[in-house]
Formats: C-alpha cells, structure tokens, sequence
C-alpha cells in the first residue's frame, strides 16, 4: 500500500492524528493546513485520496471540492469529507458536489482508514475489460472508467461510475438502495437515506436529459437502467 493521501485540516492536532493512523496502515501522507498550500501542491503531485475538512481558514472545504470536480486533472481524485458540520443538509450537500464519502467529527481513527480503503477499493479494484452498451446511447468502458453519450466522454466520480456499471450490469433488472450501498461500501457503507439518490441526481445531470432517462426510479423499490 503505497497510496499518497492528503490531509487538508486547520487542526494540527487532527492533522498529526490522521496521519499517523495513515502511516501505520502503510500509507503515505502529508498535511495542509488551509486550501491554498494543498491547492498549489496538486501542480507537484496529485494524491489518491483527499481527505478534506469543510471548515478551512482561507476557502471553504465545499469550494475546494468543486474546485476540484470542475479540473479535468483533478475531477477524478477520490474525496473523503472530514469535518464537525454532521447536519444531514452539509452531507448532501458534499456529496452533491462529489464527495466519495463523509467523516463526521469526533472520529474513530480506525474507522476513517477503513473508509481511506474502501474508497481506494471502489477506485482501483480490477474492472472488466468488455465494453457495456445500453441502447444506441450509452457505452460504458469499465477498464478505462469512461462513459460516452453518443460519442461524447462524460466525466464521472468513481462512486458515479460504479453505480452506472452496477445498474448496467443486468439491465432492466430492479436494484434496491440497500442493494446499491452494499455494492459500494460492504458493511463499511454509509448509512444515510439520500445517498443513492443524490448520486444518481447528479449522473443523470451529467448524461444529458436524453441518457438520463435511462435511470427509472421505481418509487418505493430502488432503480433500474432500461433502454
């Protein structure tokens, strides 16, 4: 495990904390501590994980974050929001803005690593090498993790991609929200009601209106990918 993971906090302390547990689990790491030295650090070296307080003294962690999304270069980097707002609202909000999970102060050193891992897994874990096609629309490259509409690349969060590829896996076959978390975290998922919602929000927002309805809800059920 040679990951570099960055630690963008304005707390010394959590900083020291965070990257001590890091090192023990065989990661590599380094602290910032406001947006702008971590900001100018990616032009050096670009992490594998971030992972990003929201309440930082010069840019709000939620700007950094779309900072980020919108950097061809960058928008891949997977994000893990650390930070004391644990309001349900704060948390959509980051995932919306493409957030890959959401760590809530005070923390459990062990269980943010467990999270640093899964992340890691959901974004380099093997992919197969045969393309997926949905309809006359939609081509999915799960080797490369790359989505095109009608020959358009359409860039997509890691976390985005694997829910596209889960529900294209056996089209027209009904996946509930339970089932969609569970192919994400395992047992280490997120236990918020809206996340498979938002992420599908936001792919849909980014297929175009003509792709996005390939993703049906099935009210009180989950959703289903059907040309």
């Amino acid at each position: 495990m040679n990951e570099f993971i960055a630690v963008v906090d304005d707390e010394p302390d959590i900083v020291e904390l965070i990257t001590l547990h890091l090192k023990k689990a065989g990661f590599k790491s380094a602290g910032f501590f406001e947006a702008k030295s971590f900001l100018d650090s990616l032009e050096k070296q670009v992490p594998d994980l971030v992972l990003l307080d929201l309440m930082l003294p010069d840019i709000d962690g939620l700007e950094v974050c779309k900072l980020l999304r919108r950097k061809e270069e960058w928008a891949s980097i997977p994000v893990v929001m650390v930070t004391a707002r644990g309001d349900e609202s704060d948390k959509i909000l980051g995932l919306e803005l493409g957030a890959d999970d959401y760590i809530t102060k005070p923390f459990s050193a062990k269980e943010l690593v467990a999270r640093v891992k899964t992340v890691l897994r959901r974004q380099t874990a093997p992919a197969e090498s045969k393309k997926i096609e949905v309809g006359d629309l939609l081509v999915l490259y799960p080797e490369k993790y790359e989505v095109l509409v009608q020959g358009r690349t359409v860039d997509l969060t890691s976390t985005e991609f694997k829910i596209l590829k889960f529900l294209a896996s056996k089209k027209g076959w009904v996946f509930t929200r339970d089932q969609i978390l569970d192919y994400l975290w395992g047992h280490e998922k997120i236990v918020l009601d809206r996340t498979v919602d938002v992420h599908i929000r936001n792919l849909r927002e980014k297929l175009g209106p003509r792709a996005a309805r390939l993703i049906k809800n099935i009210r009180g059920v989950g959703y289903k990918l059907e040309p």
